[in-house]
């Protein structure tokens, strides 16, 4: 089993799931052009997924994902309350899942779970190939028991450490914007991240993810020692998935 990303950001997310011959693209927030690009950066094309499965309906994640299913054949997947918001084109094969049952794609077994967030009906997820468990977590405003059992005991982890509270507060966003990055439906800052990580299982770790970090409100360096300092290990052992070059493949054995 492995997973690589197109790239994380408020300007686009692209993650991609691969286990047995399966290729799954979760989140389509590039144009169709910048996604056959990143794909291919990665050995890939939208005729090797066998889906594109979105955690929600902001642009950032779901702005492509109609363009490769309508252009390529592919099925699209989504929860209703995602599906009730989207607006992006008709899509000859478009699928809705439950986030709170489980479903296999061909080769993966999906587990769906709710978030807070400021969507319709958010999900992130849990995939496995049968013998491996990998977690994402991202678009999160805040811990929750559900959340954190979901995710524990994964053999590889993408979180979001979307901020630095300090840097946030000092930014020259409007205060409203702030309030809602920082408030309970928006996304994890390096500390939120942090305290999730130390809650969960996670002495299994094979891969940590830092994933939709701010480009104006944090760096890599803040979010690799967040996560380092809990898994008491280097801040090099911590990937960062960036907005333009995403993140190359990683194994989970």
């Amino acid at each position: 089993m492995r997973f690589a990303s197109l790239g994380s950001g408020s300007r686009g997310n692209g993650t991609l799931v691969e286990a047995n011959g399966t290729c799954l693209l979760i989140d389509c927030g590039f144009s169709l052009k910048e996604t056959r690009s990143r794909l291919a950066r990665l050995g890939k094309t939208p005729e090797d997924l066998a889906a594109v499965v979105v955690t929600h309906e902001h642009s950032d994640h779901i702005s492509g994902a109609g363009l490769v299913a309508r252009n390529h054949n592919v099925p699209l997947w989504m929860t209703p309350g995602t599906r009730a918001q989207y607006n992006n084109g008709f899509v000859p094969d478009l699928r809705v899942f439950s986030h709170h049952e489980t479903f296999s794609i061909d080769a993966i077994e999906i587990q769906p779970f709710p978030v807070p967030h400021d969507a319709r009906e958010p999900a992130q997820f849990v995939f496995s190939d049968g013998n491996h468990r990998l977690g994402l977590l991202t678009d999160t405003g805040s811990r929750t028991e559900h959340v954190e059992k979901m995710i524990t005991g994964c053999d590889a982890l993408l979180l979001e450490c979307n901020h630095d509270p300090d840097m946030l507060a000092q930014s020259h966003y409007p205060e409203s914007t702030k309030a809602r990055i920082s408030g309970d439906l928006g996304h994890l800052s390096n500390s939120q991240a942090a305290e999730i990580l130390n809650a969960i299982d996670h002495s299994g770790l094979q891969h940590i993810v830092a994933m939709h970090l701010s480009e104006k409100n944090n760096n890599a360096k803040l979010a690799r020692k967040a996560l380092a300092d809990v898994l008491d290990c280097s801040t090099d052992w911590i990937d960062v998935a960036t907005q333009d070059e995403g993140l190359d493949w990683r194994t989970i054995s």
